[in-house]
């Protein structure tokens, strides 16, 4: 192998890990900005009506 394929073979995995970052980089952009979406959702959804407290408190099971 001469010289200048080890070059070229060094500039090209550079520039592949270069991009490797950069798409990963991206890709936690993007998964944060879905979080911060799906928080939104979630704080907007109404807040459940309460119960009386004696609802639930028992259960009658007959066999």
């Amino acid at each position: 192998m001469d010289l200048s394929a080890i070059g070229s073979l060094n500039s090209a995995l550079s520039q592949a890990r270069t991009g490797d970052a950069v798409a990963v980089l991206v890709m936690k952009k993007a998964i944060d900005a879905q979080a911060q979406s799906a928080l939104q959702l979630l704080q907007a959804l109404p807040q459940p009506a309460s119960n009386p407290a004696n609802l639930g408190n028992s259960v009658d099971v007959r066999v």
